[in-house]
């Protein structure tokens, strides 16, 4: 499932007693979707990573009462005080059968011995699959029963809306507009290769050290030598922001890139600044003088970035013409 889809599914089981399984590469962003659920219900999130704990942990220790041998259940478990949210077993495949085990009952009944996890409480869990080349081990039938299970994939349209609205650089952006196939890579020889997370770990690192130039000896190490290679190679010769000033300067007459890589750069470019006034009404004009596929991907991104760009002239004139094209993007 492409994230929007995924988000929307969890979204409808939240509030019923079955668990969820969320099953994806490493990178594709398992955890960030579900604590982004989480966070927009303003719902406690307790993050139980199964490869930490022993078997035993979920029982916790017993105390004597009574002369009777009663059991303590451990501190991370929710209490029956604490307000409903989320309990995710994050990475639970990656937890020894034994104690892949002992989560039978709480999965399932939602109760370990004693304690009960308390109502309002959603349990959902996380895992790599076995060809990502991840820690894994086999899930028992037994277990993976216990869930509704779930494929995340990476989704270049969708992560595009995620990465401006979480004002990723408009290269990295723009780039993987050109390269879409270069979003999720798969594990090579070497540590790093590039997913959903290695990009906005590129992006940061620019960031601090001041850009592409600056960065580009520790890029490798972040989504690989090839994509690495590509990237610098894309930005060499990617429209600078000179260039973009002139066109947000006279949008109505400027010359507009011709090139593929340039016209992704601009419409990134012009996203990541959606917030300035100017930008925005620039783009609303761009709107009519792109290729309409163009002008759709402008739009969308400039909505996404700022809602306001609704209410741009320019915006309601290009809806118009082509309103067809908005509702299929």
């Amino acid at each position: 499932m492409k994230p929007t889809r995924l988000k929307n599914v969890l979204e409808s089981l939240l509030h019923q007693r079955w668990p969820a399984f969320v099953w994806g590469p490493p990178g594709v962003g398992k955890s960030s979707l579900v604590r982004e659920i989480a966070a927009e219900r303003k719902l406690p999130v307790i993050d139980l990573r199964a490869s930490l704990l022993d078997p035993t942990d979920l029982r916790g220790i017993p105390s004597i009462e009574g002369g009777r041998a009663v059991w303590c259940p451990p501190s991370f478990l929710p209490r029956p005080h604490e307000v409903p949210g989320v309990l995710f077993l994050d990475e639970i495949n990656a937890a020894p059968p034994l104690v892949q085990a002992s989560l039978y009952q709480l999965v399932l009944d939602r109760r370990v011995c004693e304690y009960v996890l308390p109502d309002g409480w959603w349990i959902v869990a996380a895992g790599n699959r076995q060809q990502d080349r991840a820690v894994t081990f086999r899930m028992s039938s037994a277990l993976a029963n216990r869930f509704v299970h779930m494929d995340m994939e990476a989704d270049v349209d969708d992560w595009r809306a995620w990465a401006i609205d979480k004002r990723l650089s408009p290269l990295v952006v723009s780039f993987i507009g050109v390269r879409p196939s270069l979003l999720l890579g798969e594990p090579g020889e070497g540590s790093a290769y590039p997913t959903p997370r290695s990009w906005q770990m590129a992006s940061d690192v620019m960031a601090a050290m001041g850009g592409p130039k600056e960065s580009a000896d520790v890029l490798p190490g972040i989504v690989g030598q090839a994509a690495a290679v590509e990237f610098q190679g894309y930005v060499k010769k990617a429209l600078n922001e000179k260039a973009i000033r002139k066109v947000v300067d006279d949008p109505q007459h400027a010359e507009l890139p011709k090139d593929l890589d340039g016209t992704y750069m601009l419409t990134s470019w012009l996203a990541y600044h959606a917030a300035d006034a100017v930008v925005s009404a620039a783009s609303a004009v761009l709107l009519t003088r792109l290729p309409p596929e163009f002008g759709v991907v402008l739009a969308r991104d400039m909505i996404k970035a700022r809602p306001a760009f609704m209410r741009e002239e320019g915006y309601r004139t290009f809806l118009k013409t082509h309103g067809h094209l908005m509702a299929r993007s």
